[in-house]
């Protein structure tokens, strides 16, 4: 419309300029020039009105100025009569007057319409750079700027008004990527090989204000009809975000194939279309023989309906996350996965793909399996050793009680303390074995190891276990070599593990059974077997048997006590010395063989220290002794036998307390706990110690606190010796003589 607009104003201008340049050349020649061409010339003058009208309107301009001018020629200036032109040769000029008007008319039109056809094109041109993505700089043969577009002005910074007549270079600042070196104008390599030249790659734009930016693209001639080059064309483009999405692309495609997980693209039909390196390590498969085949060859035949679910729910665009199964590899070996699986989606939100990954979770299924059973086993060792600890209190409790019933039956009293240190021994082992275990795992049990006889250490275990098993009715067979077999080896240690497995045997056959023990010697090892024909041991239960809070028979009608850990404790403390045990069984009612395997050397063992044959020496005479626990039963008790034993005793119950008493009452020995109100028992000692009177005074930390930390600050803190609860009394009584002063 502002096209026709424009042309309907230039046809107006065109008619006007026709009647008023018609009207100043009839002026003109009227007034001004008629003496100088007189009456014979007339008409050609009016030529320059038609080619003015023509000029400014085009062919109706021209046309309507011809008239005119014909019509104000012959009413003027041409001799007629009427209308009639009487002279030929006026005629003549007349006609010729006319196809001449006519002739610049239609010329001048010709020219009017190329030069729109021209314009419009021109402007359909610039319409046409102005609205593209790409920018486009045009430059003349000698590389001078003769437009750029407004994509080229962003770009470069530079307005098109600026840039105008300004060599390419200046304007088009182009560097190496990877070097920052200045790049060859490609106009000079267009301008000299007259073809398309694509930019170098990796090519950065440097633009007015310094900002870079890698671009892409070519420079192409320009050229006329007969091939002459008349400039360059150079269209390029920012490819900033191209280049970001190349490296994100490269960076996802370094992780997948990186990655130890199973990663695998396939299409909505379920075939294989991408499979990384960890798709290779878990499935066995390479890329080049899965790739193009379906999913299902890794599907077990059990799941046959798994891959059509899967791909159904993709379908709709769900995502499917952590789903676990199992999947087949090359060598038939199947592999629980745990499965991620998403639709691939294209910018229109289609969805044109999966991506799946793939984890190995069989050994995270064993991990968690096995920390159910452990986790299974801890609760029965829990509930086992409630009802372990309770077994002793019931007889304990009853003891008790005929104590205070017997008045004078010395015999039952007897009878009940038997009863209640045979209990109490039970409970002892029970926390021993446990510290045992503890120490063992936190790698804080040390041995002592010395040459000994292993016929000395199985004698001391027998008769360790000799009451569980007469108590059992059972024959027990020994069978020792007559000459020595010595081992390197903690001979109490040892001693534990041959009664460990005598009691179990005792535990677990029934009443009246056989039980045999035999050591002997094979090659450069000592051997013991232990074997029984008790409940035997199944094929399930063998592989499990040393584990931690493992027992063969765990029913309420056959459970014979123990926690679970005597086997495992034995084993660890077996292996530690350089040995092995194992454990075989025919099946269950077939009884059971434990053998344990220790290397034996050829010297003799090692003799007792002298100090060892002194315990049968007189006793000392009576000593002082400050017992110190906020625990009034332990007070009293310990009070009550060391009394009973001939020493003077004082008590006190917390930690100011004791020192007072050791103040006022100077004992020879204090046994004091750690745990104590107001002050704790490390501080006490350190505080007796500081004074005169205590530094000669025998501390000894009577404390249920017995790790070896807790042992190494009691030497710290100065005390002499460390007893843990419950406290053998026997060794109460030993150290005792060792610390009082002895009579004269």
């Amino acid at each position: 419309m502002a096209y026709l607009r424009g042309q309907g104003r230039q046809a107006g201008l065109g008619y006007l300029a026709a009647f008023v340049a018609t009207a100043i050349v009839l002026l003109v020649r009227r007034f001004v020039l008629a003496d100088l061409f007189g009456p014979d010339a007339p008409l050609y003058l009016f030529l320059f009105a038609v080619v003015a009208s023509a000029w400014f309107g085009g062919l109706k301009a021209g046309l309507l100025a011809t008239g005119l001018s014909a019509l104000a020629g012959t009413y003027i200036l041409i001799v007629r009569d009427g209308w009639f032109i009487a002279d030929t040769g006026d005629r003549l000029r007349l006609i010729v007057f006319l196809l001449s008007g006519v002739t610049i008319s239609w010329f001048a039109e010709s020219m009017h319409r190329s030069r729109e056809g021209a314009d419009r094109q021109r402007e359909s041109l610039r319409i046409t750079l102005d609205s593209i993505g790409d920018a486009v700089i045009a430059t003349d043969a000698e590389g001078r700027i003769t437009s750029l577009n407004p994509v080229a002005e962003t770009l470069t910074g530079w307005t098109r008004a600026e840039a105008l007549g300004r060599p390419l270079q200046e304007v088009f600042h182009i560097i190496s990527e990877w070097t920052h070196e200045r790049l060859e104008d490609p106009v000079k390599h267009v301008l000299a090989e007259g073809r398309i030249i694509g930019l170098a790659n990796h090519t950065l734009l440097i633009a007015r204000d310094g900002t870079e930016r890698p671009i892409d693209d070519s420079a192409s001639p320009i050229k006329d009809a007969e091939g002459t080059i008349l400039g360059v064309v150079l269209i390029f483009r920012d490819i900033t975000e191209r280049k970001r999405a190349e490296r994100t692309r490269l960076q996802l495609a370094a992780i997948v194939e990186s990655s130890d997980d199973a990663i695998i693209g396939m299409d909505l039909e379920g075939i294989i279309r991408s499979w990384n390196r960890g798709a290779e390590q878990l499935y066995g498969y390479t890329a080049g023989e899965v790739v193009g085949k379906p999913l299902s060859l890794l599907i077990s035949p059990d799941h046959p309906d798994e891959l059509p679910m899967i791909l159904e729910r993709l379908r709709r665009g769900e995502r499917i996350e952590h789903f676990e199964t199992v999947r087949v590899c090359k060598d038939g070996r199947r592999v629980d996965v745990s499965l991620s699986i998403s639709p691939i989606k294209d910018e229109s939100e289609r969805i044109i793909g999966v991506s799946k990954i793939a984890r190995d979770v069989t050994e995270r299924k064993r991990l968690y399996e096995q920390l159910q059973e452990a986790d299974r086993r801890k609760d029965e060792f829990l509930a086992i050793l409630a009802h372990e600890l309770r077994n002793p209190l019931a007889p304990i409790r009853n003891a008790l009680q005929i104590i205070r019933l017997a008045g004078d039956d010395k015999a039952s009293v007897e009878k009940a303390a038997v009863v209640m240190d045979r209990q109490l021994q039970q409970m002892v082992r029970l926390i021993d074995d446990l510290m045992d275990v503890s120490r063992i795992t936190r790698n804080k049990l040390k041995l002592h190891r010395e040459r000994v006889d292993l016929a000395t250490v199985v004698r001391n275990a027998v008769e360790t276990s000799r009451p569980l098993i007469e108590a059992a009715g059972h024959e027990l067979t020994l069978s020792l070599p007559d000459e020595p077999i010595l081992v390197d080896a903690d001979s109490a240690r040892l001693s534990q593990v041959f009664a460990n497995l005598l009691n179990n045997a005792a535990k677990y056959t029934e009443r009246g059974g056989r039980i045999s023990l035999t050591l002997q010697r094979e090659s450069s090892h000592a051997v013991l077997r232990v074997k029984d024909t008790g409940i035997g041991i199944s094929a399930e239960h063998l592989p499990h048997l040393f584990e931690m809070f493992s027992q063969v028979e765990r029913s309420l009608e056959r459970s014979q006590g123990g926690l679970g850990i005597g086997l495992n404790l034995a084993k660890r403390l077996t292996e530690m010395q350089g040995g092995m045990i194992e454990a075989h069984s025919e099946g269950l009612n077939k009884g059971s063989e434990f053998l344990v395997r220790l290397p034996a050397v050829s010297d003799s063992p090692t003799q007792p220290h002298p100090a060892a044959e002194q315990e049968d020496k007189p006793g000392p005479q009576r000593c002082k002794v400050l017992i110190v626990d906020d625990d009034e039963d332990t007070v009293t008790s310990l009070s009550i036998m060391l009394r009973i034993l001939g020493h003077e005793v004082l008590s006190a119950h917390d930690g100011v307390q004791a020192i007072e008493a050791a103040n006022s009452f100077r004992p020879d020995v204090v046994l004091l706990d750690i745990a104590l109100p107001k002050m704790n028992g490390y501080e006490v000692a350190r505080r007796i110690r500081q004074e005169s009177w205590g530094e000669s005074m025998k501390l000894v930390a009577l404390t249920g606190w017995g790790q070896e930390e807790d042992k190494r600050r009691s030497i710290q803190a100065g005390f002499n010796h460390h007893l843990t609860k419950p406290m053998e009394p026997t060794a109460l009584e030993v150290l005792l003589k060792e610390l009082c002063p002895r009579s004269t």
